[in-house]
């Protein structure tokens, strides 16, 4: 099994509509050079 990491050593990221940083999620690991967004209520209201 693989080791866990601890969330402050995983990559982060700004979100473009709200400012905030965001950590990697799994659901990320393959378009993580895509996500712009922290979640779908900041992807709704887009790049304020």
């Amino acid at each position: 099994m693989p080791k866990m990491r601890k969330k402050a050593d995983l990559p982060t990221k700004t979100c473009v509509a709200c400012g905030r940083p965001f950590a990697w999620r799994k659901k990320w690991e393959k378009v993580w050079d895509e996500v712009r967004y922290c979640s779908d209520r900041c992807r709704a209201k887009g790049a304020a």
